[in-house]
């Protein structure tokens, strides 16, 4: 076999301008778009501030926080507050169960209710009464918990509800829905998913709208209906954007939801609906141990990183592309 030519001194098979690297070439492409990269400073900043500067004070997971000595001047403790934090002689172990059931519910319930949404969006054909129904899902979204929850009382009411009232001219008893342990849970999925069902269903039909619309079109010819339409091109195109929400919520596994619990629950309900967010303002905030919430919301964070890594190694295993 022939000897291939010889290649020119100092030719590769890589273009000339790709095979410029080191800290010259990427200054020089910074300075190329260098006010488009300025205009990131300020989120920069503000990631800065908000969420690596806080960082510092993880130290006080591991030492005895005392106000006048400062973060610095505090003694170190080691893991003493990781053995009160899983010791029998506090009700940790209840509060843990209950932030787990109750994000165990809002994946089990919540997560699929937008999905369906947005596919009950798309099938829609009216686009005026496609709009007016979005802009109506979306609203809850942009009103928060304290003002929700005074809605959510005076419909949940025992006596002046309108839901108990209903429930009356069926003939039930009514339900104390935000007092009695039986219900608390089922009310804060319910209102959870009410909320945020609308604001959920934005990347969903986003993703829709990138189906090919020809795929529908090749089916139509071929005899599918409706439903074999939506189990072989719709679901399977909606499939990526699926496997990667489930990902981030599955991360936040021990995020019961703060605003939610705090502005519905009371002492009544404590056993069934106290979650380790309302456990950390309640035993940090106003009996100010500091060190100790601290500690227990390393352990939250370090729980939700690890199962993020899970889910995310999971979902490749299936063939999805994953967060990295």
């Amino acid at each position: 076999m022939a000897e291939p030519y010889p290649q020119p001194a100092g030719r590769t098979d890589v273009p000339a301008a790709n095979r410029s690297s080191g800290f010259g070439s990427v200054y020089k492409r910074y300075m190329k778009h260098k006010y488009l990269f300025l205009l990131l400073i300020p989120a920069l900043i503000w990631y800065g501030v908000f969420y690596y500067g806080p960082l510092y004070g993880i130290q006080l997971a591991f030492k005895e926080f005392r106000i006048m000595d400062g973060i610095t001047g505090s003694p170190w403790v080691g893991f003493t507050h990781f053995e009160r934090m899983f010791s029998a002689t506090n009700d940790f172990g209840t509060i843990m169960k209950n932030t787990v059931i109750i994000s165990f519910y809002h994946i089990i319930f919540g997560f699929p209710a937008p999905i369906a949404l947005a596919l009950l969006f798309n099938e829609l054909r009216s686009k005026a009464f496609k709009r007016i129904t979005q802009s109506i899902s979306y609203l809850p979204h942009f009103l928060s918990w304290v003002v929700l929850s005074g809605l959510v009382m005076t419909m949940l009411s025992p006596s002046t509800g309108i839901v108990n009232y209903i429930l009356q001219l069926l003939g039930f008893e009514p339900i104390y829905f935000l007092g009695d342990p039986a219900y608390f849970r089922f009310t804060l999925i319910v209102t959870g998913i009410w909320k945020e069902i609308g604001w959920g269903t934005i990347i969903y039909l986003a993703a829709l709208a990138s189906i090919d619309p020809h795929l529908y079109e090749a089916a139509h010819v071929d005899g599918a209906n409706r439903w074999k339409q939506l189990l072989h091109i719709t679901l399977p195109g909606l499939l990526p954007v699926i496997a990667v929400m489930f990902i981030l919520r599955v991360g936040h596994l021990l995020d019961g939801g703060f605003d939610q619990v705090f502005n519905l629950y009371n002492a009544g309900v404590y056993e069934v609906g106290d979650i380790i967010d309302t456990y950390v303002f309640r035993v940090g905030i106003t009996k100010m141990q500091y060190s100790f919430t601290t500690a227990v919301g390393l352990f939250k964070n370090a729980v939700g990183f690890a199962m993020l890594l899970l889910t995310n190694y999971l979902v490749k295993k299936a063939g999805q592309e994953g967060l990295f």
